[in-house]
Formats: structure tokens, sequence, C-alpha cells
């Protein structure tokens, strides 16, 4: 807050210590930066006032032109803080602080003064301004800078010295001697303390070089010095003049002045001459912003030693500020009965001069019946003093002026503008007292006649001539002939509100007489409807009618009908009157409820929680109440022999339909049933509709590998010559996944091997191949672990082991994977075997043959047959057409194979058929073959000789017995 506010303040807060004690006066005591809403202190209590008197007094605070901290609450009676305070922000230095605003109440009117000091919290913490000592702290008593506090060091002391004031300068003593040589700088921290409850501190560093010899320090010839300036006074206007004086000699002596431990506004007012000394202004200077200054000027020697002294400056006030006119309060109509001496306007006068430059005077224009009185010092009543009449003079612009006592005088004006409301006090009076006119026969109804005239003086309300308690009389004599003025008067004899949407035609609905004062054709009436309505109006005798229906009524078209019956007489012109009759039409029920669609089609994931809801079928029935309350009722029927209401259920009211259990996507798919909407009429009307269950696919099943077949009974390898190439085909991994979609795409990866350079696995196909050469120094017994993953949401998986052999010939391949005794007494016949595998081998050949005929047979039944299973069959993969093929992208192709049995030296060979397998497989039973009961050595399959000779026609077997048992199934 500036200066010049605060200089307001302590002035209004003089004026009002002269108040008569009649006004009221209250002091509050409050410490600064308390919250926003902090109670201050109960007013209606200390000043003696009842809360309904702050209500219809419209009491409020004022404050001038200065900021308003303090809020009036007029509910509780209590002064609340409005803004934060700041008391160094409000007053500075300046004690006691306070804030002086005045409390206003009308009708009647009265102004109560209220003085708040804010006390002083130690909120600032000392200072050093621009690394300037000695330090500030914007505190004051107490709580302001109490001490300082020197560390770190053996050689100096902390010399206090009062100044006038409160002011305290510090000087840092010189304990002992200092040796250049032995330490030549000195670093020192001066603390400043203040000496609040929870004191605060301030630290600066000091950089002390130590010089040689200069001993001396400069001496002011006066400690204190006092001068006066004018406020407004030129810049560079010569304020004081300090003057100090050092022993030594040279360099050493010289001496440089300067202001310190001033704030940042006061360094902008003075300045100084550092090498004589001479103070000036070089800012503006406002006495209403202070009305003294403090300067400390510190004298310096090149040595470092100083001396300071205060420049005490009172500003002089001149008359540089009108006074300012504040209207207080303000009425802007006032009757014109109102009494002499009624305040009319409440004004105060500021004037921030001081002495008489700030008294002040004030006047009205002349000649008007109103005047001023003074109430107190710079405040004014503006009251009336005569008799008012607004029929003279209606209102009037009243110019104020205030004047100061100045040299020369300034002087500030306001205009008021006041209305004179005005009072009924004149008569009416007529122009004649006496009226004679004639008007001819037949006269339209309301024709003007003739005028009588009479006037009012007053205004307004009180001016219309049908108002008012004064009265004036005169006589009018008017001839009147008969004529047709009387409207035709519609009875409404008996009516029905309600009737029935399926009432028959004539129905009575309401009975009615018109009556006509007048007489003859002027009597005579005729009635009628509206038009295109199912109703008419049927005339019973003369002068009464009956409205009876005339169509069909449906409610559902038309709920209400609003009939305008009108009725009018014979009469030139013809007068005619109308009623409006309002019918409600009742519902019957005549409509059966409706879906909003033919059919509804919903998903829902398989695994679905029982109860879960799925959709919400609709229907909407067009009558009304309960024939439109809709009910839906679930349909009797089963799905695959089930009935559909263990499937689903549905909310009777809702319409909603919930998942009794939890659907699984592999047994049931889709499904279908009716569910009927009945309305609550009676007799009931109903619809259905169909409703379709679409089962959304979730990961719920691991991949399955088909191939190669896992078995711990026997070892399953495949073999690899060691001349096989980069990207020979070793195998092929075979899986499936029951699940659809996305859920059902399968990827192979190669999670461990024996060695995971040598081989690679298909992502998409399976296909393990070799990615390098294959050399001798390759291990023959290879394993392989293939992971197959689904492409679901979270995946699935699983492993297979693959054993590969690496070999060119079955010994070596056998030596690896087990070892067989010899039996010399067992007779293996490989002729015998030979001829007889020949001979199976035919016998396929022609089977096979028959097989392709018979599939053309069957394959007409495979799509009928598996619908007609239904979900009831088990999920069996379906592999198209050449899946089994090694250049497709499915399993790996298979053959059917023979193995024999036979000794390394034996020439006989023992034949057996085996199952279906892999041409490059080898399957050895890890006990040996049943047959060999002594045991062989060397067991091995003979694919290996048969391989290049019978590759084909087994492959067309295999291919025909995977189409066969697909087509049966």
């Amino acid at each position: 807050m500036s200066n010049r506010t605060m200089a307001r303040q302590v002035l209004l807060f003089i004026w009002f210590l002269s108040l008569s004690s009649a006004l009221g006066q209250v002091s509050y005591s409050i410490p600064e930066e308390m919250a926003k809403g902090s109670l201050v202190g109960n007013i209606a209590q200390d000043l003696g006032l009842d809360l309904k008197r702050l209500k219809s007094g419209k009491a409020r605070i004022y404050t001038g032109d200065s900021a308003e901290y303090i809020e009036l609450n007029k509910e509780r009676g209590v002064l609340l803080i409005k803004e934060r305070i700041d008391r160094e922000a409000l007053c500075g230095q300046t004690t006691p602080c306070a804030l002086h605003f005045q409390i206003i109440l009308e009708n009647p009117m009265e102004f109560f003064s209220v003085t708040i000091e804010i006390t002083d919290i130690n909120d600032n913490t000392p200072s050093f301004k621009k690394s300037m000592i000695p330090a500030i702290d914007l505190d004051v008593g107490i709580n302001g800078l109490q001490s300082y506090k020197l560390k770190s060091t053996d050689n100096f002391n902390l010399k206090f010295k009062n100044q006038p004031g409160d002011g305290k300068n510090v000087e840092m003593v010189l304990k002992k001697p200092l040796d250049r040589e032995k330490q030549h700088d000195i670093k020192l921290v001066l603390t400043a303390i203040d000496g609040g409850d929870l004191q605060l501190s301030g630290s600066i560093e000091i950089h002390i070089t130590v010089l040689d010899v200069n001993d001396n320090a400069p001496v002011f010839l006066q400690s204190v010095y006092k001068a006066t300036v004018t406020e407004n006074a030129p810049k560079y206007t010569v304020v004081s003049t300090v003057s100090a004086t050092d022993p030594d000699e040279g360099i050493n002596s010289k001496i440089v002045y300067s202001i310190a431990n001033m704030h940042d506004d006061d360094q902008q007012l003075f300045g100084i001459n550092q090498d004589t000394g001479q103070v000036t202004v070089v800012g503006i200077i406002d006495f209403e912003n202070a009305r003294n200054y403090e300067i400390s000027v510190q004298a310096s020697d090149h040595g470092g030693l100083t001396d300071s002294c205060k420049i005490i400056v009172d500003v002089i006030d001149i008359n540089d500020n009108k006074p300012v006119i504040n209207i207080m309060s303000k009425t802007n109509v006032i009757a014109e009965n109102s009494a002499s001496e009624t305040v009319v306007t409440m004004i105060n006068v500021q004037d921030h001069d001081s002495g008489e430059n700030g008294e002040v005077h004030c006047s009205i224009n002349e000649n008007i019946p109103f005047t001023l009185r003074s109430t107190n010092a710079n405040f004014f009543s503006l009251v009336t003093d005569g008799d008012l009449d607004r029929e003279r003079e209606s209102e009037y612009n009243i110019s104020v002026t205030c004047a100061d006592e100045g040299v020369p005088s300034l002087s500030s004006s306001v205009t008021l503008s006041l209305q004179i409301s005005d009072v009924n006090d004149n008569a009416p009076v007529f122009d004649k007292s006496s009226y004679e006119a004639s008007v001819q026969e037949n006269n339209t109804p309301g024709l003007s006649i003739f005028t009588v005239r009479a006037r009012d003086a007053d205004f307004n309300q009180n001016a219309r001539v049908d108002h008012g308690g004064f009265t004036d009389s005169c006589k009018i004599i008017v001839d009147a002939i008969d004529i047709n003025d009387n409207k035709p008067v519609i009875n409404i004899m008996s009516k029905t509100n309600v009737i029935a949407e399926n009432s028959a035609s004539e129905t009575v609905v309401t009975m009615i007489n018109v009556q006509d004062l007048d007489s003859g054709e002027n009597g005579k009436v005729k009635c009628s409807v509206n038009e295109n309505i199912p109703f008419t109006l049927r005339s019973t005798n003369a002068n009464f009618f009956s409205l009876v229906t005339d169509g069909d009524l449906d409610r559902e078209r038309e709920s209400e009908y609003n009939i305008s019956v009108t009725c009018a007489d014979e009469g030139v012109p013809s007068l005619s009157s109308s009623v409006t009759l309002s019918l409600q039409i009742s519902d019957v029920n005549d409509n059966a409820p409706v879906f909003d669609k033919s059919s509804y089609e919903a998903s829902v994931q398989e695994n679905n929680t029982p109860g879960l809801s799925i959709f919400t079928v609709r229907a909407r029935d067009a009558d009304f109440n309960q024939n439109a309350r809709v009910s839906y009722i679930l349909e009797d029927s089963s799905v695959n022999g089930v009935p559909v209401s263990s499937l689903v259920s549905v909310s009777a009211d809702s319409g909603v339909i919930h998942a009794v259990r939890s659907f699984d996507y592999e047994q049931i798919k889709d499904f279908q049933f009716r569910v009927k909407a009945q309305d609550g009429g009676s007799p009931p009307l109903s619809s259905n509709v169909s409703v379709k269950i679409m089962i959304q696919d979730q990961n719920d099943n691991a991949p399955q590998v088909l191939y190669p077949v896992q078995s711990g009974a026997s070892v399953v390898a495949e073999i690899v010559p060691r001349s096989a190439d980069v990207g020979y085909l070793v195998t092929k991994v075979v899986a499936v996944d029951v699940d659809s979609g996305q859920n059902a795409w399968l990827s192979y990866k190669l999670q461990k091997a024996t060695d995971r350079a040598l081989f690679e696995v298909g992502l998409q196909n399976g296909e393990i191949r070799t990615v390098r050469q294959v050399t001798d120094k390759d291990a023959v017994k290879q394993r392989l672990t293939v992971v197959v993953e689904d492409n679901g949401q979270p995946s699935r998986s699983a492993t297979v082991n693959v054993n590969v052999a690496v070999a060119d010939s079955f010994p070596e391949v056998l030596s690896e994977f087990t070892d067989f005794t010899h039996d010399k007494d067992y007779n293996d016949n490989l002729t015998f075997y030979l001829v007889l595998a020949l001979a199976v081998v035919s016998f396929l050949f022609i089977v096979s043959i028959i097989a392709i005929l018979s599939v053309k047979c069957y394959r007409w039944r495979r799509e009928r047959m598996f619908y007609k299973s239904g979900a009831n069959l088990p999920v069996i993969p379906y592999y198209p057409p050449l899946y089994a093929d090694v250049g497709g992208t499915g399993t790996l192709q298979h053959v059917y194979n023979y193995e024999v049995c036979r000794t390394t030296d034996s020439r006989k060979s023992d034949l057996k058929y085996g199952r279906p397998c892999s041409e490059s497989i080898i399957s050895l039973d890890s006990s040996g073959t049943q047959t060999l009961t002594h045991g062989t050595r060397n067991v091995f399959v003979l694919v290996f000789f048969f391989k290049s000779h019978l590759h084909k026609l087994i492959q067309s077997f295999y291919l025909l017995d995977v189409c066969i048992i697909m087509d049966i199934c």
C-alpha cells in the first residue's frame, strides 16, 4: 500500500477520534497475516445493534478510496478478514499501524467509526540488501532487528552503537593486530537476528583483505543531521551536506560518501555526491506518501574503514491535492411532502494535504430548497430547507462545491440529480359542469358517444382521473334504443369427459341448451361444430342440441378431441358464442405388441458366466396403460434335444436375454428360439419373434500333435543321410487345434535341439529341414523339441520330441539306438517274406482301385451325415486333398511300410506287415520284436529296400485311405 494511502488512513483516524460519542466508535487489535474469513470482532454486540437493524439498515463498510481488507457479515453481525493484511506493506515502519473505516446504516442514517490496530508478527527475516551492512528487517519492535553474530574468526568483535530512534549500527572491531604475511584474506559470516518468539535470521558472507597500515577510519563531524525539503521539490535540490575527516594521509585519507540501509523506494528519491557528501533530491517527494525520511550515510576511505551518520529529512507540505468528494449515501427520489431537514445525501470530503491546506468548506448553488449541514469534520449532510412542490419543480440538479484553505485554494465539485416524487395533493377538475349528448338507435356496442374531460395537476398514477381520493362531478344525459347486443349463451346440461374408442355411432356425448336474451330474429340461434371430426350436433328441441358420435373412434390415432361448439343468432350483424369441449378417448386392447425387429441375432463368447446378460429384445404396444404393458415369455422349444430354457432365460419385464449356463463352442455353435411378447389387456394380445444366438469361440483348447506320434514303448526316429544337402526335408510336424479362426492358426518353433545349427522348423508348415550340409562330424543321434503355438489370446501350446538319425546305413543307426542279441536257432526265410510282401502289395493295389470307386458313392453322404450328427459328434480335424503331400504345407506324406527282421548272417528273412508310417521312419521296439524269442542283433525297416520301387503305389494307397476315413466320418 502506498504512503499516501497510509497518510489518508492516519488522517481519517484523527478525524474520527473527534467524532461525538453519539456516533459510536469501536477499536480492535488483530495480528497481521490472518487467514481470509477469520473473525475480527462481533460489531453488532460491541455497537449494541440488533442483527435485524443491520439487515434493514443495509449496513455496509465505507473505506473511501482505500482497499477493503475487512468485510461485514450481516447475518452474524461480525467483522471478517476479506483480504490478506501485510502490516509492512500497509504501514512500513510506522507504528502503531491501524485501519480506519465507517459502518453506515440507512433509514434512519447512522454511521459508526471502527479502528483496527494491526499488530506485527515475526514474518520477515533480517536481510542484507545488495550485500550492504547493516541488515534490514521489515518487522518492527521486538520482531525487528535486535542483534548480530559473527563467527569463524578470532580477530574481530562486533560493536553495537544505538542511533536515534530504534536504529542499531554495528561495527566489526579488530580484537588483535593482523599480520598480513600470515593471513591476507579472512572470510567471516555475519548473521542478523531478530527478537521474535521464533527467531529469524539472515546471513551475509564478508571477505576481508588485510592491507597494510590504514588504521584510522573516517569520522563524521555530526552523528545526526537534520534537514527539510518541500514536497515536489525539483530534481537535484540540495537537502544537506555531510562531512567526515580521516587523520590518515594520501590515498587512505580520501573519503567516499554513499547512502546505505535505505528501502528501494527511498533510494530512488535521494542521491549523494560521493566526493563532496552533498545529498540531493533525485525523485519526486510526496508529503502524502511520507512526512519524513531517515537517510543513513556512510563515509569510506580507500582502506575500507567506514563511519556512518543519519540524516533526518522532514518534508514540508504544499497545497497540491484537491479535495475529494465521496458520496457516502444518496437518495435519488424524495417525496414533495417531505419535512424540512430531511437528509437527502451524506458526503465525506477528504483532502490529503495537511494543516490549512487540508481544511475544506463546502457549498451548494443558491435559490434551491436545500442546504448543507456539517455533521463533523469533513462530513456533510444535504438536507431539505423549505417546502417542495413537484408541480412547480419536479427535478433539481444540485452542485456541491468543496474548496480547501490553501493558497492558492483548490476545489472540486459534484452534481447530484434529485427527483421530486408526486403526492396526491390536487383534485381533478372537469372542463364543464354539465354535458348533453344524443346517440342514434341500433348503434354498435362500444360506440364512442362523446367525451367528458377532467384534468389533475398531479403526476402519473395520482393524475389518473379514476384514482385518488379527490373527486369532481358533472351530469350526463344519454338516450338509448334497443339493438342486437346479446350473444347466445351456451349452457352444458350434461357432459361426458371420457368415451371408449369402440363406442357405437350416435352415442350421446354432451347435451347443450342455448339461450339468447334478444327477441325476434335476434333471439334465434343455430349451432355447429368444427369439421373433420367424428362428431356432429343433433337438434332435439328448440335451442336444445345433442353432441353425438358420427364415425369410428381410434385412440391410437387421436386420443383427445377439443370440440368447438359455435352458436350464432340471426341478428344483423350476427352475434355468436363458442365453447370448447375436451373429450378423452379411453383405450381398448385392440393392438398386439410389435417387436422392433422381425428377428434378432446376437453373439456371446463361450465359457461365459451363467446369468450373463446377452442382449435385449423390445416390443411396443400402441395401446395405453395396462393394455400397453408388455411381458416377455420364452416359448418352449428344444435345441438338439435340450430344452431351450436350460440354455437361456428372458426377463419378463425388461426383455433382457440371460445365459442360463456356460456355453462351449466346440459342443454348440449357435441355436435359435422364439420369444413371445404379451400385453396386459383382457383378453391379452401377443406376438413372437425369432432369436438366434451365435457362440463365439475362445482359445480354450491347446494344439494336438498328430504326427510324429509320441509313444513311450518304442523309439521313433527320422533318417537323414549324411549326403543330405541344405534344405533337405527331414520330416514334418503335423498338429491341429479344435478351436476356430485365429485361435486355430498354428505356428511352429524349434525350442531345443542337439545341434541348433543343423535344423530349422518352418514357422507356418512345421517342416523340419537342414540348414547346412551334413558332415561326418555330426552326431548320429539328434533330438529336437518343437513347440506348436496357436494364435489365440492368450496363446496355448504343445511340444513334441523328434528323434533324427544321421546315418547312411541301418547298422549304424541300430548300433546307436539299441543292441539286440543274436539267436543262431532263428529260422529267417528272407525269400518267403519278399514274395509275401509283393503279394500283399498287389492285393492292396486292387483294393485301392475298388476304394476309389467307392469314394464316388460315399461322397454325397458326407455333408448330409455331418449335419445330421450336429454338435453331438466329436470334432475330427479335416485334411484337404494333398494335405499330407510332401510338397504341401500340411502333414508329412505317409505310406504303408513293411517290417523285415533278419540276422546279419542268415539267408532267410521273416516278413512282417506293419502300421502306416513315414517313408523315412524307423520304428524299433525297445525290447525287440516278439517273434524274435531269442533276440536279434540288427533289426531294421525294409522300407529302405522297397522305397524306390513301391513309393508311388504306397502313396496312392495312403491317400485313398485318408479319403475313405474322411468320407465315412
